[in-house]
């Protein structure tokens, strides 16, 4: 995803740096720029300044958030180097916890939250395909203007919510039900949908989310989940989700801040959480394979 973005606000003239850990990939960067390639297969290259020291980006304004679960507190660490103190740092990462762990580290005012349900596969190092076009979901941050004018310029659709638990539990609902079920299955996304057992654990993921996210008091950003769920697959059939990608390349997966950010939500709540359970143990045993 940080490719996409890097390569769709280059194209429209943003300036661009790209503070990574993944040598290969910050070389890759580094040497030939980051290339888009389209869905129609056409593909063109931008020029990007990738780096993997944050004292080389010293008083950053916009900060797009684009790491795993699992780096974030490495990145919140690294942010807080490079942060302007009247920065704002933006994360459309998945699952739970993330704006919290940024926060601890750069203060409430320089954090702010979406979602996006674009998709992006990864081709090689410095190499993105884009797998469907989507929407962004900013929240009411008062630093997030120009943020929102970058994406805009860059040809994002940007929408602007002021439930702030609402964008994290939609988002979380269309994760859960997605990206265990491809990983487990290694399948793409529109493939869950035609055959008729993983669109029934589709929709059984769902009620048991949506029940949760209820219990809480969360009134979710749409009317019907399901069709939700179902809308994002159906625009990235044939997106291999992240954590399919994490289980192919044998890198971590965000499985505890999905699924297991639910189970952890339930038992608060003196619920359980059966069907995310079980799927929380079936990626972690595929994993282990």
């Amino acid at each position: 995803m940080a490719c996409l973005f890097a390569a769709r606000l280059s194209e429209a003239g943003v300036p661009v740096i790209i503070l990574g850990s993944w040598k290969e990939g910050v070389e890759a960067l580094q040497n030939r720029g980051v290339t888009l390639v389209n869905e129609d297969g056409s593909q063109k290259t931008f020029p990007v300044k990738a780096i993997s020291n944050p004292e080389e980006c010293r008083n950053i304004i916009n900060a797009l958030v684009l790491v795993k679960s699992w780096q974030t507190k490495r990145t919140a660490r690294q942010l807080g180097r490079c942060l302007s103190a009247d920065g704002v740092a933006l994360t459309l990462q998945n699952g739970l916890g993330n704006r919290e762990i940024l926060a601890q580290e750069l203060g409430e005012a320089r954090v702010a939250i979406g979602i996006t349900t674009m998709g992006a596969h990864l081709v090689t190092a410095g190499e993105v395909k884009m797998a469907g076009e989507g929407i962004i979901t900013l929240n009411e941050q008062p630093r997030l203007g120009s943020i929102h004018e970058l994406l805009n310029k860059a040809g994002f659709v940007v929408e602007r919510s002021s439930n702030l638990e609402s964008l994290l539990w939609g988002k979380l609902v269309i994760n859960a039900a997605i990206n265990p079920l491809t990983a487990i299955f290694e399948i793409t996304n529109g493939a869950l949908l035609e055959n008729p057992y993983t669109h029934r654990a589709m929709k059984e993921i769902v009620e048991e989310t949506v029940s949760i996210a209820e219990a809480k008091g969360v009134l979710l950003p749409f009317g019907d989940a399901l069709a939700a769920v179902e809308t994002v697959a159906y625009r990235t059939a044939d997106n291999c989700s992240s954590m399919l990608q994490d289980i192919q390349r044998g890198a971590p997966t965000e499985i505890d801040a999905i699924c297991g950010a639910i189970i952890r939500e339930a038992e608060s709540l003196g619920m359980d959480a059966p069907i995310n359970r079980l799927l929380w143990q079936l990626v972690k045993a595929k994993v282990e394979l």
